[in-house]
């Protein structure tokens, strides 16, 4: 019978590992399941176009390449703001692998450098030809205000590229409908720095070059360099957590093998723990793998709810002992005294309620005879009354005669 186990512990090693086979299984099962389900789609379909039905690959179609994405919660919240910041972790099979995909590439002032290093000859003409748009800051400030426009920037291109000097500033400029679409500003390092003995040297910001087309020339890396920073972003995913317990990384789509997504999910995985989650292993909770409208497959599953031991509560050895034995006492002797109490209240309660019954029953036929009593004065004084009325009567007649 095949295995109905959800997750399975590790049996060597530390614990705080992936286990492969769970998650090739868990790969392979959602990749079937959202095929399922294309199919499915395409079968229901009733509108189907007549013209232009061969124009667009159906693979790159978004019904054929569904999004991946790995759901990580942590038992903290992420709150270091160097984390939070937008990053990258490199995955060995790349979800911008298309020949015909749209880049926008969005650089600090001045631009007109940038579209210089595109345009090199050194510069690969197979990225060239896909970077449809390269925009400055201010220049994406100004044009782009409504909400409108943005939008309209959002569906022209496919991936967007921004310098990593400026990415945080892009927050405010682009709004919600970027940041709360799949398509979220990737950082990639086009300036050029400064290396002596192999170590960075950090510029200071209070000395200006006079000479504006050096300082044009040394604020961005040569044409080779930016070009390879800029494959190397396209083949890494996106990283953006926010201060919360949950994130979400795209890891792959539909078209991937389970073996391909297995990979990247280890990858990924790999890079949370080292440069983005506080504390690695130990702050994540839960691991899932998802689709787009399907349901989260558990991949792995912490034993422990708290970070560090300290967070754990251990009760002292003497006070549980005392606990122990003042528990056996009343067990032993104490019982039978609370049963022969509970007895004696039990009796005592009714001999009360007879009691209370008994006087009850007294008073009510002290009242009816106390009633009864006053009912035949009341009759008598009425009757002695209308005899000395008729006496009086008469002896008034007889006067009157």
């Amino acid at each position: 019978m095949p295995s109905t186990e959800l997750t399975t512990k590790v049996t060597s090693g530390s614990p705080y590992q992936l286990d492969k086979n769970q998650v090739t299984r868990a790969s392979s099962a959602l990749l079937r399941h959202i095929k399922s389900k294309q199919e499915e789609k395409e079968k229901n379909a009733t509108k189907k176009t007549l013209i232009g039905d061969n124009d667009e690959d159906e693979e790159d179609s978004p019904l054929h390449n569904e999004a991946v994405w790995l759901v990580l919660t942590t038992k903290k919240h992420v709150v270091d703001k160097n984390r939070l910041k937008p990053g990258k972790i490199s995955i060995p099979h790349s979800l911008n692998s298309s020949p015909s995909l749209s880049i926008c590439l969005i650089t600090a002032d001045p631009q007109r450098a940038v579209k210089n290093i595109v345009t090199d000859p050194s510069f690969p003409q197979d990225l060239t030809s896909r970077i449809d748009r390269v925009i400055g800051f201010s220049k994406l400030k100004a044009r782009y205000q409504s909400f409108e426009s943005r939008r309209q920037l959002l569906s022209e291109h496919d991936v967007f590229l921004a310098d990593d000097r400026i990415i945080m500033r892009l927050v405010n400029t682009l709004g919600k409908i970027f940041y709360k679409s799949s398509k979220r500003p990737i950082p990639v390092r086009i300036a050029e720095i400064e290396k002596v003995d192999g170590k960075k040297v950090k510029k200071d910001p209070k000395q200006k070059n006079n000479n504006n087309s050096d300082e044009k020339s040394s604020a961005f890396a040569s044409p080779l360099i930016v070009a390879k920073e800029i494959e190397k972003t396209l083949s890494c995913a996106p990283v953006q957590l926010a201060p919360a317990t949950t994130a979400s990384i795209r890891i792959g789509s539909s078209k991937f093998t389970s073996e391909q997504l297995a990979q990247n999910v280890e990858a990924v995985v790999k890079g949370l723990t080292e440069k983005f989650i506080t504390k690695g292993w130990r702050n994540i909770k839960a691991i899932h793998v998802k689709g787009a409208s399907t349901m989260a497959m558990p991949i792995w599953l912490a034993s422990e709810l708290w970070v560090d031991e300290n967070d754990v509560l251990e009760n002292n050895a003497e006070e549980t002992k005392a606990i122990e034995g003042g528990k056996k006492r009343k067990s032993t002797g104490d019982d039978e005294k609370l049963l022969e109490d509970s007895k004696k209240t039990k009796k005592s309660k009714a001999t009360e309620d007879d009691d209370e019954a008994a006087s009850l029953a007294a008073r009510k036929q002290k009242l009816q005879q106390q009633k009864e009593k006053a009912l035949e004065d009341g009759k008598a004084s009425i009757s002695q009354n209308t005899g000395n009325a008729t006496k009086a009567g008469k002896k008034k007649r007889q006067s009157t005669t």
